[in-house]
Order: structure tokens, then C-alpha cells, then sequence
């Protein structure tokens, strides 16, 4: 690649030709480097929370000054130091291996193309906040177009060209989407929003996802900013990019926009009556990223005041910005009419019994599962149902309490203590002492004994109570069979595969453990037939009202029976909405329509 002037310190240029082999080649060029220019990629990606080694992509690592190559030192596993002078322009030329197609990396092939900044983009230490361009190199004879929501500054008609950013930061939060994409746009509340989806069949309605796409973004807007949504969002276009695969489900949220990913049959197809499970979920993480663009990018830890790319980013307050996130995605899908009361309370009920079907839910505070997020969250195994709680799910329910405890008391909501942190906090850092602050001034009494209680302890939250206080009634039903023994399992191919055996369960009462293959049951009575298990859920057309049971067990090439005793006393949580008094109808319209 040869030298370009530009007016930027820091300048990039991407090449993305390299389809077959799965690698960007990079150029960057620093206008005035420092003596030994010392230069890194990220570790990590803000919004995931996981050390990944970007690094290991990067190679071919080479340096240009004055027409003359110059020697590159690696200093540790992600940095390098550049023996450069200080008189000259300087230019460092890598290649970036693009195999991973999630929204966190980087991807490459003949058919698409994408990538997050934090793996391609070299970091130039001293220059962090310089402004930086990045071109991406047009792509000869190719029908390819390119979506961002960096700033475009000179590029032709499919995109490529010219990008803007005014420091790091903001050019690696602002991913690239290449491809042959659908495209539409709308605006919400005066400001244009665009959605790029690659991998789509034929059957997908494009217009369908901009229609509630559209709901979703004007009832977000609307509630962080209930006057001049369009003049106080902080951003003044938006960028949703969606990957439809075959299989998978994610997605990770950005200054002003998103990257997403989710099975292509959950798209909206043409002449769809009824909306399916699939497609409420993608709307759902839909809703979840935009909400993120408040809280998460704008509200987010006093921690992430700066990030430090070159290592783990610690905050006790995922529960916060994930969690209230995750309370609100479907709520606001209720607020936006996209689906009905029903509907919203088996979304809410699974969340619910999430949280208590994980035993963690007893050994970890929500506060300590943001904090070891690096190491737990990211990297679960058989044991993180029994030692972890997820941040996401207890979260939610977290801010479902703040809220129904609020409205039962006739003080204020959630909705408004949003609004107001938004305020207290200048849209920018915030504390767990800033929560508190809203909460009382707003009510009129301190919440620290709920907050201690609900996100530093690992007491249970009183869901049955305040759910009661807005006329829903919990019904305890049978769970299904693998729940009821305490168990995890994959099903395939006739092959019972425990994956997780769930602390205090019957099944590991029994002494079964992850990886085990269920093999047959018996009834411990005499001359029992022994069955074939091919099935979880057939245990009882296989032992009929029978309790005692024999499990046969395949494990390390060994087979062994085990006893087993199947319980009658576990339950899972069913929701409904009780025809109740003026009091309770009133106060669940008030919750389900933001009132």
C-alpha cells in the first residue's frame, strides 16, 4: 500500500481483497510519530466483557520511515515499539486474520465482510486523542457496499472511501459492515435511522422489521427524553447492522449503532399473520441495544470514564446498565404495542424463572457477578448455573422491584428515576451513590437497606409481594423433568447428554455429574423392565407414578447404575393477571403503559 496525504494525524487504510484467505490488510500512517512510537491493539471490546486477544490476529507487522524499513520490537503479547525517529511521517503496514463471525471480532470471506475497530485499528500511544480517518479501499469489479455510522467524508456511491472519527475511541466504536446488503430507512422522531441486513432469504420483509424497528426507537427516544426527543438524542443518525445466519443470536451496542446477529428464520416473512418467538426475540434485542445507546454509552460506570484497552476493565455496576437494560427491552416493546399483555408477562415469567433455577442465585451477589464478569460470565462451564447468577436476568428483576416497590408506595417509578439519573449524572459517569441520591430525592427515603439487600446480598427478592401489589398472581406449577431432577441435558440423536448437574437437585443426590450419558431407567422394584432413555421427558411414561428408578450411566467407557429418586416438590413460576380491584388494575396500566 503505498503513503496518502490526509489531514488526519492518524490515518488507516483498509483493504478488504483478501477474501480467500480471511485477511484485512492495514495501513496505518502516523503524521508525526514520537521517538520509539510505541503502538497496541485492544484486549478487550467495551460491551463484552472478556479478555480476547484481539493480538492474535495481528501479523505481518511491518515499519516504513523516509522511504526505509524500520525495526518493530514486541513489548508484551499485544504491544509493540516502532525505532523511529521524530522528524518523519511513519507508516506500519499488518494483515488481520477475519474468521469470527460475532459481533465482538472480525470477519472476512467472498460474501461478507465486518469488523469492530478494536481488531483492526492499532492504538498510537501518545495520540489517543488526535483526530483519526480511516479509508477503506475500493473493491474492483465488486457490488459490495459499506455501512458505518463513523463519519463519512468522501466516499462513492456504495461507501467506500473516507471516514472521519475525532479520537480513538470513537473510531473503534463505530463498526464496518461490507456485503451485498438490504438497506432501509427511517426516521424516528425527526432523526434518520438506517438498517443494513446481510444474509437475509428471500421470503424476509424488510418492511416489516423498519415498521417496528421504527415503534421501537421513537418509544426509546421518547421515554429518555419526553420533550425534544429530537433535538436532546445523543446522536444524529443511527446505524442498525444485522447478520442473519443460520444459527446464533447477539449483539453489541455502540455510540450510534449496532452490530447484531440472529437467526435468519426469525426475520419477519412475507405474509406473516402472527409474530413468531423468534422474531419477539430479535425485536427484543433490538430494543436492548438501542436502550443501550443511554445507558451503557452514555450513563455508564465511573470506571469506563476511559476505557484502558490493555486489560480488564473492573465495575461492580453490570447489574445496573445490563440488567435495568434488559428490564426495560420488552416492557418498552409492550409501551411501543408491539406485544400484548400476555405476551409481556411469559417473557417476564421466563426471567424470572431463570434466576430461580440457578443456584448460584445463593452463593453470588448480582454485584459480584459484575465484577468477575472477566472470568465468570464469559467463560461458563458445568458449574456456573451452581455458583454464578447472571447480571442480565437478576438485574432485570432488580429493577423490576425498584419499580413495583415505587409505584405500590405512590412515590414515583423507575421510568422517572431513569430520566432523573440521566440528568444528575450530565449523561456521562455514574455511581451506585448516584442511584441512591434519585431514589431518595425523588421518594423521600433512602433505599440503601433494598440496594444492600437486593444487589449486595444473595437474599431472595420479594417477587411473590410486589407482583401481588399490581394484581399478578404466581401459580407454582410442575417444571419439566430435567428441571425437576436438577439437571441440564442435550438431546440428540437418542443420546442423553447431561451438560450441568444443579447443586441440591435430585440428580446430584444421586451422584450423576456433566458429561455423563443417560443410558436406561428401571423401577427399583423387582423383575423391573429396564428401558432405553432416549428422552428426558419420557421418564414418566417409562416408570409411571413410580418415584424409585434405577439410572444406567455411561461415563469414561464405564457403565454403572445409579439410585435416584425423582421429587414432587419442585415448582417453576407461572404468571397471570388477576381480574382485581380499581387499585391493582390501575397500577398495572400505569407499570405496562409508562404512566
Amino acid at each position: 500500500m503505498s503513503m496518502k496525504k490526509n489531514t488526519s494525524a492518524i490515518h488507516y487504510t483498509v483493504d478488504a481483497s483478501q477474501t480467500h484467505s480471511h485477511l484485512f490488510k492495514v495501513s496505518l500512517h502516523i503524521a508525526k510519530p514520537a521517538a520509539g512510537q510505541t503502538v497496541s491493539l485492544p484486549v478487550w471490546i467495551p460491551g463484552s466483557y472478556l479478555v480476547r486477544e484481539f493480538a492474535k490476529n495481528l501479523q505481518n507487522l511491518k515499519a516504513i520511515q523516509g522511504g526505509k524499513s524500520v525495526e518493530v520490537f514486541q513489548d508484551n503479547k499485544s504491544q509493540w515499539r516502532v525505532d523511529c525517529k521524530v522528524s518523519q511521517a511513519l507508516q506500519l503496514t499488518y494483515e488481520v486474520y477475519a474468521f469470527d463471525n460475532s459481533v465482538r471480532s472480525a470477519w472476512l470471506d467472498s460474501q461478507r465482510g465486518f469488523f469492530n475497530g478494536t481488531s483492526l485499528c492499532l492504538r498510537v500511544h501518545g495520540q489517543d486523542e488526535m483526530p483519526h480517518s480511516l479509508t477503506i479501499s475500493p473493491l474492483k469489479a465488486s457490488t459490495w457496499s459499506v455501512a458505518t455510522g463513523l463519519q463519512a467524508i468522501k466516499v462513492n456511491k456504495q461507501g467506500f472511501g473516507d471516514y472521519q472519527a475525532a479520537h480513538y475511541d470513537e473510531l473503534v466504536d463505530c463498526p464496518f459492515e461490507l456485503g451485498h446488503l438490504w438497506r432501509g430507512e427511517f426516521t424516528a422522531c425527526g432523526i434518520p435511522h438506517e438498517f443494513v441486513v446481510a444474509g437475509a432469504m428471500a421470503s424476509f420483509d424488510g418492511a416489516k422489521l423498519i415498521e417496528d424497528t421504527q415503534k421501537i426507537c421513537e418509544t426509546e427516544m421518547k421515554f429518555w427524553h419526553e420533550k425534544k426527543p429530537t433535538a436532546n438524542a445523543p446522536y444524529k443518525r443511527y446505524v442498525f447492522m444485522l447478520n442473519a445466519v443460520e444459527d446464533g443470536y447477539g449483539g453489541l451496542e455502540h455510540r450510534n449503532s449496532t452490530a447484531l446477529i440472529c437467526n435468519r428464520r426469525d426475520l419477519p416473512a412475507i405474509g406473516m399473520k402472527k409474530m413468531s418467538e423468534g422474531y419477539v426475540t430479535l425485536l427484543g434485542l433490538i430494543s436492548h441495544e438501542y436502550f443501550h445507546t443511554w445507558n451503557v454509552k452514555q450513563l455508564r460506570p465511573a470506571e469506563f470514564t476511559r476505557y484502558d484497552y490493555t486489560q480488564e476493565n473492573y465495575t461492580e455496576l453490570l447489574w445496573f446498565f445490563e440488567g435495568f437494560t434488559s428490564y426495560y427491552d420488552d416492557l418498552l416493546l409492550r409501551r411501543a404495542k408491539l406485544i400484548d399483555d400476555t405476551t409481556y408477562f411469559k417473557l417476564l415469567n421466563k426471567t424470572i424463572n431463570m434466576v430461580l433455577q440457578a443456584p448460584g442465585r445463593l452463593v453470588q451477589s448480582v454485584a459480584q457477578a459484575s465484577f468477575d464478569a472477566w472470568v465468570k460470565y464469559y467463560r461458563q462451564d458445568e458449574n456456573t448455573p451452581n455458583a454464578t447468577i447472571s447480571y442480565y436476568t437478576k438485574g432485570a428483576l432488580v429493577a423490576l422491584c425498584l419499580d413495583l416497590s415505587m409505584r405500590a408506595e405512590g412515590t414515583s417509578n423507575l421510568d422517572n428515576i431513569m430520566r432523573g439519573l440521566w440528568q444528575r449524572c450530565k449523561g456521562g459517569p455514574l455511581t451506585e451513590a448516584h442511584l441512591l441520591a434519585e431514589l431518595e430525592a425523588q421518594t423521600g427515603r433512602s433505599w440503601k437497606k433494598e440496594i444492600k439487600s437486593w444487589v449486595h446480598s444473595t437474599q431472595e427478592l420479594p417477587l411473590k409481594t410486589l407482583l401481588s401489589s399490581h394484581g399478578i398472581v404466581v401459580h407454582e406449577d410442575a417444571p419439566q423433568m430435567a428441571q425437576r431432577l436438577g439437571l441440564r441435558v442435550a438431546e440428540a440423536q437418542g443420546v442423553v447428554q447431561i451438560k450441568a448437574v444443579l447443586r441440591g437437585g435430585a440428580a446430584e443426590k444421586a451422584g450423576m455429574a456433566a458429561g455423563d450419558e443417560w443410558w436406561a431407567v428401571s423401577s427399583t422394584k423387582a423383575k423391573a423392565q429396564s428401558w432405553r432413555l432416549k428422552k428426558i421427558e419420557d421418564l414418566t411414561l417409562l416408570l409411571g407414578s413410580e418415584k424409585k428408578a434405577k439410572a444406567t450411566i455411561a461415563r469414561d467407557q464405564k457403565v454403572f447404575d445409579l439410585d435416584l429418586t425423582i421429587p414432587s416438590d419442585v415448582h417453576t413460576w407461572r404468571l397471570s393477571q388477576a381480574q382485581s380491584d380499581t387499585l391493582h388494575n390501575t397500577r398495572t396500566s400505569q407499570w405496562l403503559n409508562g404512566n
